[in-house]
């Protein structure tokens, strides 16, 4: 009886040596959607590269026989190789490990404990290593070059793709297939697209790919009875003599899916190619979401989405990923904020320094908030190296200005801190930070009641006091009796506090302003918050800022 493929999912991946990733990665994946945010050069394209190699046997389009290379390799086990083997020193040959570890309670076939963690797990592996077969040759290279060895003998090395059941596999005995789609880059073959010709063709049935096949041969034959072609022929016949044998153009057809690569698909009347490149994404995304097909458990590996989309388009396309992923399994790399907020930081996992972090234990209510604000920068506190929390735009501006003046006039972004304005969601900031370890620092206003912020902080202070996040604020809170509207002035908030930290000649220089009394600065401060705060970034002038936020930047 035929598995019922759409049961079978990928619960893990190892990779051992694969490109970035030197010694051994590993990392779980929830049964929906995976997203996979990290840094520039953290392994996110790698991990789902390496997946879509050992589900399809295919490299950058091609298949991994023809595309084997020292550059699969990571360089610093391939460095450390050649090194201890030019010094004397015989030390094994690298080798590439990637194995894939499937949730599903009926495929005996590919279970065993023919695996890196030696247990019995269902799943497949591919390996890239070193054929024994070669052995006296490889000895004979090490001896007669000990020295001036420069690369990888990759000659010498075989791919090896098993069952955990330690049986050799074939595409055909793979129980989950996979779509890998790039919207930053295409792989074109005869003129058409490989994914996409990959998803026209696994969207149709036996019977529909018969017909295609019939349709193809029968254009192949049309061809080659018009009279032009006939004529073209038979002037290569006569006057081309490079070979005794017959020399004719016509159509490939010697494979069974030849129509494949010499078959375009259209949009409009227009070549899929030709298209842009945003929309190109969208019609490959919503291809493979709508498998026909389904009994076949589609993977789909989504990179960066967000590459040549719009807002709105972008919003769109994470909607139908969310809506339709409840029978796909969908892994997503990505560098947006709205993209992982969108489809929700429960599926998110972070890569930082080659190690996986999942935020599955994040409270259901801060998921819930980043998910309906689905501005909010997450991605920014969780990819920089540290982290300012500031309340607003004119915070922000500020701040910066502040660790200008004592940093030689580099911007924080330079060093690889991030100031960021969170509005009020200062504590669901934090929870990720704590999640993740990040180091973070929160300036932020007493608004005239240090116990009730206490309170408010009282996770992150005194006793419970966590070692990478610090709150600074103001400990005076200060008054007087001006009122506005009515209302009493809040005289604790980041404007008060800097022109108290200076006097009313130098802001009025920085402002351009004139005038004589505090109050009146209080009021065109409060009524001009950005305009005032731009201009203290921009300023040439000496400036004094208040003693928390030196505290904060110092």
């Amino acid at each position: 009886m035929q598995t019922e493929r759409y049961k079978v999912i990928v619960k893990k991946i190892i990779i051992k040596n694969f490109k970035c990733f030197k010694g051994k990665f590993s990392l779980g994946l929830n049964k929906g959607l995976n997203i996979i945010v990290g840094d520039n050069e953290s392994g996110k394209s790698t991990i789902l590269e390496a997946i879509h190699l050992v589900l399809t046997g295919l490299f950058n389009g091609r298949y991994l026989k023809n595309e084997l290379t020292q550059y699969l390799f990571n360089n610093e086990v391939v460095k450390e190789y050649l090194d201890a083997i030019n010094r004397g020193d015989n030390i094994p040959l690298p080798y590439i490990l990637i194995e894939i570890y499937f949730e599903s309670n009926d495929l005996p076939e590919l279970e065993g404990n023919g695996n890196s963690e030696k247990s019995k797990e269902c799943g497949i592996k591919l390996e890239i290593s070193f054929d024994e077969k070669y052995t006296l040759e490889y000895e004979q290279l090490i001896q007669g070059q000990r020295g001036n060895i420069k690369s990888l003998p990759i000659e010498y090395y075989d791919i090896s793709w098993q069952s955990f059941s330690r049986e050799n596999i074939t595409l055909r005995s793979i129980p989950v297939k996979s779509a890998l789609i790039d919207s930053s880059s295409n792989l074109y073959k005869n003129g058409s697209d490989i994914y996409i010709s990959w998803i026209v063709r696994n969207n149709l049935e036996p019977k529909e790919i018969v017909g295609i096949s019939q349709a193809h041969r029968k254009m192949r034959d049309s061809f080659m009875e018009t009279q032009a072609i006939k004529e073209i022929n038979e002037k290569l016949i006569s006057t081309t003599k490079i070979s005794n044998k017959k020399i004719e153009i016509s159509v490939e057809l010697l494979s069974k899916n030849a129509w494949e690569s010499s078959l375009m698909t259209y949009l409009d009347k227009v070549p899929f190619h030709f298209i842009g490149k945003g929309e190109q994404c969208i019609v490959k995304t919503q291809l493979a979401l709508a498998h026909k097909k389904s009994k076949e458990a589609n993977l789909i590996l989504l990179e960066e989405p967000e590459s040549h989309l719009t807002h709105s388009r972008l919003n769109k396309l994470m909607s139908n990923i969310k809506s339709k992923n409840n029978e796909k399994q969908v892994i997503i790399s990505t560098h947006s904020s709205f993209v992982a907020n969108k489809l929700g930081l429960n599926n998110l996992i972070l890569i930082n320094d080659f190690r996986a972090t999942s935020f599955n234990d994040l409270s259901q209510e801060t998921k819930n908030f980043f998910e309906k604000i689905a501005g909010y920068d997450t991605l920014r506190l969780i990819l920089c190296e540290k982290a300012i929390l500031v309340e607003g735009d004119s915070d922000e501006l500020v701040v910066q200005r502040a660790y200008m003046k004592y940093n030689n006039g580099v911007l924080p972004i330079e060093k690889g801190i991030d100031v960021i304005s969170v509005g009020t969601s200062f504590l669901r900031f934090l929870e990720i930070a704590e999640k993740i370890g990040k180091p973070v620092a929160v300036i932020t206003d007493n608004d005239g009641d240090v116990d009730a912020l206490k309170k408010k902080y009282n996770s992150y202070l005194g006793d419970n006091k966590k070692k990478f996040i610090d709150i600074y604020y103001d400990e005076k809170v200060d008054d007087g009796d001006l009122k506005i509207g009515g209302m009493p002035f809040n005289y604790n908030t980041l404007e008060p506090k800097i022109l108290k930290s200076n006097d009313i000649e130098k802001l009025n220089n920085i402002f351009g302003t004139s005038f004589n009394a505090e109050d009146d600065l209080h009021k065109y401060m409060k009524n001009n918050k950005t305009e005032c705060a731009l201009k203290i970034f921009c300023t040439n002038g000496d400036i004094n800022f208040p003693d928390y936020i030196l505290k904060a930047i110092k």
